[in-house]
């Protein structure tokens, strides 16, 4: 479809008010819109791509809280591609005039049933193709990357859904920053205290699917001898077959190392830490069914 801008004289008082307080930029136009879910639901996150003539990407931006985006552009013809985890993409077209709001119609998103949690069963953890990750700052200056290389884990999907569960068992010893000194001083009782505390486990027993292939696992993490609320933000990669029935899932999230007593700090001028108190973590696995 192509989508023109909307004539002021056929009923478009409600989307000029809106958008009143927001500028027109002098040299093109504006480009609004609203994703919504085949229910009517508002999908925030979504990326939404514009293209020029030549396919080129000239605005890429999310959707807001309430499914909504907003794009200042040069005037010209564009292509506005949609995507959603889990739901099919949507292509279209608009014309952006000069000094005017362009408002595309609801654009409805249906589900992609190829990325539909798969069928119960209980999946092991391929740690051939699977990473346990993390990142810390450094006196506020860069990030520290690092991994742990030995792990496993079981994943049970359930009927119903919510009731699946995950468990993953970590060796601390195995934490690899790629500087020998460095993951000396990790293992030690400044930090993971490996001799004290041998493994960290997380065991997931909430599943919640959010919308499209977007789950939240809600579990307890235990590192450091405590055990703390964790909840992971997942992304369902899909299923395939290769040497046997597979599922891929990308989950993150984020700890707080003095939820764990992990306290060691040193502060260098200005009272910059050495180490962030705040570590991403993120789990990228493929588990087999079993």
């Amino acid at each position: 479809m192509f989508w023109k801008k909307r004539d002021p004289r056929r009923g478009g008082r409600a989307g000029a008010d809106r958008h009143a307080l927001v500028p027109i930029p002098l040299t093109g136009g504006m480009l609004t819109g609203e994703v919504r879910d085949i229910e009517g639901g508002a999908l925030p996150g979504t990326e939404v791509s514009v293209l020029d003539a030549a396919d080129r990407r000239v605005a890429h931006l999310e959707t807001d809280p309430f499914g909504r985006f907003t794009a200042s552009l040069m005037p010209g013809r564009y292509r506005v591609r949609v995507d959603s985890g889990g739901y099919r993409q949507v292509t279209d077209v608009v014309e952006i005039p000069w000094g005017a709001h362009t408002e595309m119609p609801p654009i409805e998103l249906g589900e992609d049933p190829d990325l539909h949690p798969p069928r119960p069963g209980v999946f092991v953890i391929d740690p051939d193709h699977s990473s346990v990750r993390f990142v810390a700052r450094h006196i506020g200056l860069s990030k520290v990357y690092g991994r742990f290389d030995r792990f496993q884990g079981r994943i049970h999907i359930a009927e119903p859904f919510d009731e699946s569960t995950v468990e993953v068992v970590i060796d601390a010893a195995s934490i690899d920053t790629n500087v020998e000194a460095r993951d000396t001083h990790l293992r030690s009782p400044d930090f993971l205290d490996v001799e004290r505390f041998p493994e960290l486990r997380f065991t997931g027993s909430r599943f919640t699917q959010r919308g499209g292939n977007r789950w939240t696992v809600d579990g307890d993490l235990t590192l450091h001898g405590l055990t703390s609320d964790v909840s992971l933000e997942t992304t369902f990669g899909g299923s395939a077959e290769w040497n046997g029935d597979r599922i891929g899932a990308v989950a993150t999230t984020q700890l707080h190392r003095e939820h764990f007593t992990l306290n060691w700090q040193q502060t260098i001028a200005k009272g910059l830490p050495v180490v962030g108190s705040t570590i991403d973590i993120q789990l990228d696995v493929q588990a087999v069914r079993q």
